[in-house]
């Protein structure tokens, strides 16, 4: 298991100092690559060391593209998800739960983590590692750095890489991965490989790509680290029996089972939890829609990936393997389109509501005035934006 040096948690420190100083990104390519390759260097690496970890680094224009074109977030749940959740995943899901059963059983033990989210991730990330991506990731990494969109984000990994190359275990001209920057067959950025890698298989490395005991463990360590609790649920579909205030749902909103319980809420195929655990009750298309009470688990998901409908369809991926049902999608009002969603997001921003980029994704902030509106218009709260909503206001 690897444990993070001191000279690492240095360059973290030094790094969260400096995030917001001028000059972090942007300008002129070279003097930023100068900048960067001055700064590992005063932080204790050898100008050999760096002069050979950024020797042949270039920007990557399709890294932007893709940063840019995450269209696939844009669908709405009941499309989405089955999408993702295809046969493929799900046999050979099945057939791996089975073929790694011995490895599950240790990370269980170990780290609490069910096998169906690990199971989940692996499949969703890289097809059980079929798909690993194929670029470069220093190139990515410094690509979307010097890029001021979220260099916050990107810059500290580019050092992470570094601390990894220092121990033989990135190359930078061979290492290549997604677009973003993550690395293996569950897709873990460099940061997350120091402070979470599991050298599982005992040879002395951690390997990601093709060792799948490393890359589980690896995953597993990670999940819990972020705050996964053992024995403890992540999502589970609902019914109601009778109407509730729609203001009450979205992961912002926070009850016992037991005030979910006597507001009407019963579990479609099992039974709730005891009635001491918190969950929030999500609508993702409205309340025709599907509906879920996620617990404190599904928060964990957040922080593997930022999208709601990507996380709240891993969280269900993960009890459709360990045998739960498909959702049952109800029947939503339609909803917007991209340029439709647009539009709404810049009505809302103009009447003076937090709604982030107008970027056609409906996103926690939109979701948020989405409700405020509907309850000023005095319709059902439920955070699912239509065109009639839209023609409204």
């Amino acid at each position: 298991m690897l444990e993070m040096p001191l000279v690492f948690k240095v360059i973290f420190l030094i790094l969260i100092l400096n995030t917001s100083a001028s000059g972090k990104c942007g300008g002129e390519f070279n003097q930023f690559l100068e900048n960067i390759k001055k700064e590992a260097q005063e932080i204790g690496y050898t100008e050999k060391i760096v002069n050979t970890f950024f020797e042949n680094v270039s920007l990557n224009p399709k890294v932007l593209e893709a940063d840019r074109a995450q269209g696939i977030f844009l669908k709405p749940f009941n499309d989405f998800a089955p999408r993702l959740i295809n046969d493929y995943r799900m046999q050979h899901g099945k057939l791996n739960l089975k073929k790694y059963s011995s490895t599950f059983n240790e990370i269980e033990k170990v780290f609490g983590v069910s096998r169906g989210v690990l199971t989940s991730f692996w499949a969703l990330e890289t097809d059980f590692g079929a798909v690993q991506g194929d670029f470069n990731t220093l190139d990515a990494l410094v690509t979307l750095a010097f890029d001021c969109r979220r260099p916050f984000l990107f810059r500290p990994q580019i050092f992470a890489a570094l601390e990894l190359f220092s121990r033989n275990e990135f190359n930078p001209i061979t290492t290549k991965g997604a677009w973003a920057g993550e690395i293996g067959m569950v897709q873990m950025l460099p940061k997350d490989i120091l402070e979470n890698g599991v050298d599982a298989d005992g040879d002395g490395t951690v390997n990601l790509q093709s060792s799948t005991s490393d890359a589980l463990f690896s995953a597993a360590k990670m999940l819990k680290s972020l705050g996964w609790q053992a024995n403890e649920p992540w999502l589970q579909e609902v019914t109601l029996t009778k109407e509730i205030d729609w203001l009450d749902t979205g992961t912002d909103k926070i009850k016992s089972v037991k005030e979910w319980e006597k507001l009407g809420i019963t579990g479609r195929y099992t039974d709730l939890p005891d009635g001491s655990n918190n969950a929030s009750l999500i609508i993702p298309q409205g309340r025709k829609g599907p509906k879920f009470l996620a617990y404190s688990n599904f928060n964990v998901f957040f922080e593997w990936n930022k999208s709601f409908i990507y996380v709240l369809t891993a969280a269900h991926f993960a009890n459709r393997l360990e045998g739960s049902p498909a959702f049952s999608p109800g029947n939503p009002d339609k909803g917007l389109n991209k340029n439709q969603m647009k539009l709404l997001q810049t009505k809302l921003m103009n009447l003076g509501y937090e709604v982030g980029q107008i970027d056609g994704i409906l996103g926690a902030k939109t979701r948020r005035s989405v409700q405020e509106v509907q309850k000023t218009l005095k319709k059902p709260a439920d955070a699912w934006p239509t065109i009639e909503l839209l023609e409204t206001f």
